[in-house]
This record gives structure tokens, sequence and C-alpha cells, in this order.
């Protein structure tokens, strides 16, 4: 009899029942090209609804406010208007069998003047991450973003609930916070990029403060078993982040205390570059913080179907959350069911307008037809 692969298998917790563990990782694709940054019917809800075969889709980051946004042309989830939008997004993926939460995004200094009516973007300090970001009037370098004042940090932690909020309004089955990949949450948890010296820095409580507030400001209006959030420990020499001595540490704090929570997962991502000679990166993230996180543990970054099963199959972790396969194999966990050769990507259509390399990639093995 043949052995079910791992990734197929069904996943059930307290908190999903999920019919695979393949999961659809978030991916900002910018094709929210309207004025009010707003999902569409014959794109962002054809894309999702052509991979709701997904065990579960984590919809690309989605701005909590205007004060978060930091790339051209991608969705909000703060106006009735981008509301309506997701709500044709998740019918469609429901309608498909689909299960999908909304990934919650504040950039904090990964943005430009250009989004913010001249002014600067908000950062845990006035450090500039010298990155690269692109604007509406093309790509341009970072400037010293304003150290948030408490009145900054509250309101954004309660923009992070009244966008939860939201979501569950817009038909998601659950949020993912962004907590990850250099953006204003991950700014505060880094010592390279929080210099602050009041409740927010210094501590491992401290710099993971805001992280918890929203947690338990969040929990007030959605349960917190539909809150899922992303970590990413070892990035280094992206978006401005550094590595250092305490950075590590800090995350195993975080990871420790997040079991006080009963979330629907833990999202990690394993290093997105070689890090193998950093002294202060962790090269195998799922093996370090599997023992440590009692919950749902899902791990990204450059799996294929070989890597994912094997991950499954060390009990490194339950989900495996895949994105470039997913966005020229819209049929991903068919092909894997099937063995169907997998479709390559076209990059140079990542983020480009309309719908070419976004909703035109065939679905070659649905309805079961395998190639033989």
């Amino acid at each position: 009899m043949k052995k079910t692969q791992p990734l197929l298998l069904p996943y059930t917790s307290n908190n999903l029942r999920l019919p695979n563990r393949v999961v659809m990782a978030p991916m900002t694709r910018n094709r929210a090209t309207n004025e009010a940054n707003r999902p569409t019917e014959d794109l962002h809800a054809k894309y999702y609804a052509q991979r709701s075969s997904a065990g579960l889709i984590i919809s690309e980051g989605t701005q909590i406010s205007e004060e978060a946004v930091g790339y051209v042309n991608t969705p909000g989830i703060h106006t009735m208007e981008q509301l309506t939008g997701w709500r044709l997004v998740t019918e469609k993926v429901h309608a498909g069998g689909g299960r999908i939460f909304a990934q919650l995004w504040h950039v904090g200094r990964i943005s430009h003047p250009d989004f913010h009516q001249g002014k600067p973007p908000l950062a845990p300090s006035a450090i500039n991450p010298y990155a690269t970001v692109f604007t509406p009037e093309g790509e341009k370098e970072t400037v010293t973003p304003r150290a948030m004042s408490q009145q900054d940090i509250d309101r954004t932690v309660n923009d992070f609930a009244q966008a939860a909020e939201n979501a569950l309004d817009a038909g998601f089955d659950g949020v993912e916070i962004h907590s990850s990949n250099g953006y204003l949450l991950h700014q505060f948890f880094s010592s390279t990029s929080n210099h602050r010296t009041d409740a927010y820095g210094g501590s491992h409580e401290n710099k993971t403060r805001i992280l918890f507030q929203i947690l338990d400001t969040m929990k007030k209006s959605i349960p917190e078993q539909k809150i899922g959030l992303r970590l990413n420990p070892s990035l280094h020499g992206i978006f401005g982040m550094t590595l250092d001595a305490d950075s590590l540490p800090t995350f195993d704090y975080l990871v420790h205390r997040l079991n006080d929570y009963d979330l629907a997962y833990l999202h990690l991502s394993e290093p997105f570059n070689d890090v193998s000679d950093n002294p202060h990166a962790e090269t195998e993230v799922a093996r370090r913080y599997r023992p440590i996180y009692k919950g749902t543990l899902m791990i990204n970054a450059h799996f294929d179907q070989e890597k994912g099963n094997a991950v499954l199959e060390r009990g490194d972790a339950d989900l495996v959350a895949f994105g470039k396969l997913f966005i020229s194999n819209p049929d991903l966990v068919e092909r894997f069911e099937h063995h169907v050769p997998l479709t390559d990507w076209d990059a140079s259509t990542f983020y480009t307008p309309g719908p070419k390399g976004y909703t035109d990639y065939e679905a070659k093995a649905r309805e079961g037809s395998a190639a033989k």
C-alpha cells in the first residue's frame, strides 16, 4: 500500500481543521492598482480562488492603516471599500472549499515620505535602514524615520486590533500578525533598530512589549484561536536588519511567552540567505523552536515537496508554507498528490500590474489528472 505523503495528511488541532498541511504563504503581489488600494474580483478574488485547495491560504500583507503603507499598489484592510473588496476574495475562496487568513501589516521604517504626505515613516527609533522601497514615483532610498511616541504606539496597537476585527467582518477565517521580515514589530525586537530607553526598549520584555499588547487588545474583539503570527529569527542583511548577540535570546523569550496564548499557529521562517558563518544566527529555525513552542508550528522558506515532507516526518513542524511554488502552480496540492511536474515561475511578473504572471498559470493537475 502506497504511503500517504505527510504534506497531504489532514491536520486537526484545537484551533485548526485543515484537509492538508500545504499552506500558501503570504506574498506581496502589488496588484491593488486602484486609488482605494482595494482587492478586485477579476484579479485578487480569482487569484486566491485558484489556490483554494491549499490547506490554508495566508493573504498578502494588507495594511492596517495609512501609516502602515510602504509599497506601491498593496491592499489595505482599514476602509469600507477595502473590506468590500476582501469579501469578494473570501467568498470565492470559501466557495472553492478553502480557508484563508489575512496577514496584517505595518512596514514601519521600510517606507518613504512619498506615502505619508512628505512626513517620515514611523519606527521604534530614528534609525535609517538604508534600504530601497518602491514608491509611486519609482524606486527610492529610505530615510531616517520618526521614533514613535507613546501615542503613536497606542494608536498602532489599536489599529492592529481594528484590522483584525475588520478581517473577520470581511469573511476571513483568521488573521496573521506580520511581526517578521524587518517590518515594524520586528524592528522593535532588534537591538540594532530599537535604541529606546523607555518601556519598549532594552530588555526582552520591553522589546517585545508591543506585540503582546497587540495580542491582548486583539483578543478582546476576536477569538485568540483565530490569531496566528509570523517571526523570522535569523533575518540578517535584509531590510536593514542585523543580527547581534541578543537576537536569538529575544526570540527565545518571545516564543516561550507565546505559549501563554491559545493561538491558531506560530509561523516561522528558515533563514532567507546563507547565515552559516554568522555566530548570532540559527540555521535550523524549526528544529530550535519545535521543542519550545507547544502549539501548531508552521515553517516556511526554500521548501519543496521533498523537504516539506521531510520536515513533517521529523516532527519539526506541523504545517509547511510554500511561496513561489504557489505563484506558478495554483494546483500545487494536486501536483504534489499526483507527482505532476511543477511549472517554473516568471520572477519578472511578481510585482507587475494585471493578470500576467498572476492569474494566468494553468492548473494542470486539477480534476485529479496526473501526468504519467
